[in-house]
């Protein structure tokens, strides 16, 4: 799935997004740091999460970034599957990404297969105020 200019620039500028995965019994949301890249959105997680147990049973999710603003509210929702990222050169590119975006990485860094990224491919989308 393809992302227009000006979906990327806004996914860009925004840190923090809802990420939902979907439990034995009901669906589960959380605030996620995120980046955007190459078409696919990566959220850093720990093995121990609600989040990641859910992934291994289902790897489905959905994830929602927004601005809200009376009359100016923009924002995007993307669904799709997830493929766990743990080491080899994908894990080495979004760690890279991540490090240079968010200082909490910079302070309590990690390595390969101690905390894996979940990559959300996304199979639909939906955006609102963004032309």
């Amino acid at each position: 799935m393809k992302f227009s200019a000006n979906e990327k620039k806004f996914l860009k500028s925004i840190e923090e997004a809802r990420f939902a995965t979907i439990g034995k019994t009901m669906p589960h949301v959380k605030p996620v740091s995120f980046v955007f890249t190459d078409d696919s959105f990566y959220i850093a997680t720990d093995y121990k999460t609600r989040t990641y147990k859910n992934v291994k049973q289902k790897p489905k999710a959905a994830i929602s970034i927004d601005i809200y603003k009376p009359g100016g509210h923009k924002a995007v929702l993307a669904q799709g599957r997830i493929k766990i990222i743990e080491k080899g050169a994908e894990f080495k590119k979004i760690y890279g990404v991540f490090f240079e975006k968010f200082e909490w990485v910079r302070r309590d860094p990690w390595k390969e297969e101690e905390a894996p990224f979940l990559k959300l491919v996304p199979t639909t989308k939906t955006f609102w105020g963004l032309a």
